[in-house]
């Protein structure tokens, strides 16, 4: 969701233009992805919220400047910048769907832009990617660009490689064909991802989702394996996700 280099424009008439294998794909501009996922992830953005400030505050972390990339929505970001005050905040955003839906809630020390943010000289204390990598052909390459752009930078990312969901097929079948997702990460392979392009992890940890009722309240199979997965995450969590998945994760990097 983050590939192209185009001005602030009105959403109704803006023309995203991209050689980025994303954009190309122009689901998120054509209206498929809105189509698919209509309020735009929004509902698992006070929980994803909650995450980044356990990691802000686990690390005693004041950002007067954040970025987020792929900012969908950005509800995320919006109620990030409640939380920090002092703090302001930019949404990037390529698809002019989203883009209709974030600039909303622009104003005051928040605001949304039209635009890729590797495509400009823009830096920030703090650069967020909320759920995109996964979505970008070229990832190695767009996490090494991205570096420039922050002093630190936080990354969650769906753990959708998991022994289960191998076994079955079907779930990574979906992710694919409802959210785009070009590549499934393990917690291993999402880390060293992370190192080979550069950066240094300082810290990590696991977004529970399964535990906060976001898989579990969407369809009957999750609520079915909530609670198999709650003990098992209890036993050994690094195991748990490996096998069974249903976890997110959370990583910040210098």
């Amino acid at each position: 969701m983050t590939s192209v280099d185009t001005a602030r424009l009105n959403p109704g008439v803006a023309k995203v233009e991209s050689s980025s294998p994303e954009a190309d794909a122009n689901i998120y501009g054509d209206g498929t992805y809105l189509k698919n996922n209509p309020g735009w992830h929004q509902e698992d953005s006070a929980w994803k919220t909650s995450l980044v400030l356990e990691m802000l505050q686990r690390h005693k972390m004041q950002p007067a400047s954040v970025a987020e990339i792929g900012c969908g929505a950005g509800a995320i970001l919006c109620e990030l910048i409640r939380k920090l005050p002092g703090a302001n905040g930019v949404g990037y955003e390529v698809s002019p769907q989203a883009y209709a839906i974030c600039s909303r809630k622009a104003g005051g020390r928040l605001d949304f832009r039209l635009r890729d943010l590797l495509g400009t000289d823009d830096f920030f204390d703090l650069v967020m990617a909320m759920d995109v990598f996964e979505h970008v052909e070229d990832y190695i390459g767009f996490l090494r660009k991205l570096r420039k752009h922050g002093k630190a930078h936080i990354f969650h990312i769906p753990l959708d490689m998991s022994a289960l969901n191998v076994l079955r097929g079907t779930p990574l079948r979906k992710v694919r064909e409802e959210v785009g997702h070009l590549h499934y990460f393990s917690k291993d392979t999402a880390l060293r991802t992370l190192e080979t392009a550069g950066y240094t992890v300082q810290d990590w940890f696991y977004g529970r989702a399964m535990l906060n009722g976001l898989e579990a309240r969407k369809r009957l199979r999750a609520r079915i394996a909530y609670l198999p997965r709650r003990i098992a995450l209890a036993l050994n969590e690094d195991l748990a996700v490996r096998v069974l998945g249903g976890c997110s994760l959370l990583a910040l990097c210098r």
